[in-house]
């Protein structure tokens, strides 16, 4: 996990016992899979990432999925695991939260958000049991607090507040490993995302269910920024030139070093 202490909420239990695997990525084999996504704090809200791919066993099944959504203007949702689910499972998160805040006149706390989010997840435990595992990742801009917070899940509803940051799915682990190396407090936003890019690298390096970027068919993870300012994309432009930076960066390192693959391609 995170950083620091990761603050369990309450709403629901882990998965000891139950049977089941935790994991998004241990799910049913003939149905696409999302795989990882990731979010991190900076001085002014947060970045949540995630890479393209969507798996199928050992086949791509799709090479350019989206899984970074907005739940609404000040918060972001993202998936991995059992994609269809997961996907069902956004749309109509987004529709209670626009529906609750036409109804009530006012949006819903970050942390009712996150625990409405909960409620969903829970719901789909029967299925999750089947292998259809669905399992999201929340995070957004405490309009209250002045701060970015993020929410991560298990397939039983349980939730927890991860203090800094955060990654699941099939390369999650290596995606984590990354961040928790660069990560630092009051990171800018240009060094916030620099980072989440770098772990989507990492993780594609590792996990062959996750997409790196595709150059040829110019195909790049998505990046969304949460802030006082709202949830906005990242122009794709923007991140195929820092993943252009990224990769001559290591291009030179390994030219240094001697090693193939170094210096220009």
């Amino acid at each position: 996990m995170s950083q620091g202490a990761n603050r369990h909420d309450g709403s629901g239990s882990g998965m000891s016992g139950s049977g089941i695997s935790g994991s998004p990525e241990a799910g049913f084999a003939g149905a696409p899979h999302a795989t990882t996504v990731v979010a991190l704090r900076y001085a002014d809200g947060v970045i949540m990432a995630g890479d393209r791919r969507a798996t199928m066993g050992n086949v791509i099944a799709h090479r350019s999925m989206e899984k970074v959504f907005a739940a609404d203007r000040y918060s972001a949702v993202a998936i991995a695991g059992s994609a269809g689910m997961a996907v069902e499972m956004v749309r109509l998160f987004q529709v209670q939260l626009e529906h609750y805040e036409k109804v009530e006149g006012t949006t819903l706390s970050l942390e009712g958000k996150a625990n409405q989010l909960a409620q969903m997840v829970r719901q789909n435990l029967p299925l999750a049991m089947q292998g259809f595992v669905a399992v999201p990742l929340f995070a957004g801009y405490d309009t209250a607090r002045g701060i970015g917070r993020i929410f991560s899940y298990d397939a039983t509803g349980g939730h927890y507040e991860d203090t800094d940051f955060q990654a699941t799915g099939s390369g999650g682990r290596d995606a984590r490993s990354t961040i928790k190396l660069g990560f630092r407090e009051n990171m800018t936003r240009d060094e916030a995302v620099d980072l989440a890019i770098q772990s989507l690298y990492e993780a594609a390096d590792e996990d062959s269910a996750t997409g790196g970027p595709d150059l040829v068919r110019g195909i790049y993870p998505l990046i969304a920024v949460v802030d006082a300012d709202g949830y906005r994309l990242l122009p794709e432009e923007e991140v195929a030139d820092r993943f252009g930076a990224l990769i001559a960066r290591k291009q030179a390192e390994r030219a240094e070093q001697g090693l193939p693959g170094g210096g220009a391609q």
